[in-house]
């Protein structure tokens, strides 16, 4: 009994210490880095990639120093979670698309880094579920950014968006400006609900769908039906 009761001790440590310093799994509740990410998408987050802060532990216990310990700079392209700035608590996903120190804006539609407009090319549109049943057709293009990570990302084409077209965003030292795939459809750093991202509120970099289901992973019935095995076991980009 005692051997028993160490050896789940041991598992439990074990699990919790991969869980805080190494790989932390994280679900998808929104569709806003359609079609990068669905809902219903289970992932796993490297802690490691971008060093740790007091957002790294369970409750965001503050037993680390302020300044991030092992810290290494997100790079654009990269998928990141964050703790949301207003609360620092809420887990939000998103894709680092200006450093600290860049001019971002978007004007027709088309982001501008440092003056620049970043290169995209047109695909084929994307058919996006927006719920059971309802299909809609968006705009589908691979957005190439300066330092040549390319990804998808999708628009609405059948209205103008308040998102077409902002002002010129300079990101603070120390911050990230972070956008969703679906362009027209996420809450993110052009908006003043997200903001800049402090570096502190990095959790870590989406790496790899391990499971994925069109619906509650709970209810085990639906599984057979739900899975989407084609999206389990891929790696992010």
């Amino acid at each position: 009994m005692k051997d028993t009761f160490k050896t789940v001790l041991y598992a439990l440590l074990i699990a919790m210490t991969v869980r805080v310093a190494a790989f932390e799994p994280f679900s998808i509740p929104s569709g806003s880095m359609v079609p990068t990410l669905l809902v219903g998408d289970y992932l796993f987050v490297s802690k490691m990639t971008y060093g740790y802060s007091r957002y790294s532990l369970p409750f965001g216990l503050p037993l680390l120093p302020p300044e991030r310990v092992f810290f290494d700079e997100p790079e654009r392209g990269d998928i990141a979670v964050f703790k949301f700035p207003q609360d620092n608590s809420t887990n939000f996903i998103k894709r680092v698309i200006g450093l600290p120190g860049d001019r971002i804006q978007v004007k027709g539609g088309i982001v501008h880094i440092n003056g620049q407009a970043v290169e995209r090319r047109k695909v084929d549109d994307y058919i996006h579920e927006t719920s059971p049943g309802d299909f809609r057709r968006l705009n589908q293009y691979v957005e190439i950014l300066p330092n040549g990570h390319e990804h998808l990302i999708v628009e609405k084409s059948d209205a103008e968006q308040n998102s077409d077209d902002t002002r010129v965003y300079t990101v603070p030292a120390d911050h990230y400006f972070m956008m969703g795939d679906n362009r027209d459809d996420s809450n993110d750093s052009r908006f003043g609900g997200v903001g800049f991202v402090p570096r502190e509120n990095l959790v870590g970099k989406a790496q790899f769908i391990f499971f994925s289901i069109d619906g509650q992973a709970w209810k085990l019935w639906t599984w057979l039906d739900k899975m989407r095995p084609s999206r389990s076991f891929t790696f992010l980009q």
